[in-house]
């Protein structure tokens, strides 16, 4: 009975989390499709953030935020935070901001739930218009 009870409360768990924007997501490179960097989304304070927890390339785990300005400026991208200050308004996340490490730019962005384990991020200034999208994928294991 406790083990009927245990893979019930496993299973619940596990769904409410994959509706959920919270957890790790992976970044895919948008030529191969192939898994660059493992993102960890968590909320804070009632806003949604996110930190770059793992990076695939062995010769990138040390890489600088060379791009980047003020305090970010020459640190390690792997453990830094490059999504801050969304909030939750029906169902999509906004009005924080988003980093790409790779070119050190700072964007407006929302983020939404497209499916249970699909994210839409969409990255853009001024208008949401005048931007780019990408997808990150729910970590499975």
């Amino acid at each position: 009975m406790k083990r009927l009870i245990t893979v019930l409360l496993l299973l619940i768990t596990t769904h409410i989390n994959s509706q959920s924007i919270f957890g790790k997501w992976e970044n895919r490179d948008e030529e191969t499709n192939e898994v660059d960097s493992v993102i960890e989304v968590y909320e804070k304070n009632g806003k949604a953030f996110a930190k770059i927890i793992e990076i695939k390339d062995k010769n990138r785990q040390n890489a600088l935020c060379e791009k980047c300005s003020g305090k970010r400026k020459n640190k390690p991208i792997l453990g830094m935070n490059i999504l801050s200050g969304l909030k939750k308004e029906g169902d999509e996340w906004n009005g924080g901001k988003i980093l790409d490490p790779k070119n050190g730019k700072e964007y407006k962005c929302y983020i939404k739930l497209e499916k249970n384990n699909k994210l839409k991020i969409r990255g853009y200034i001024g208008f949401s218009l005048l931007g780019r999208t990408a997808y990150w994928h729910r970590k499975t294991n």
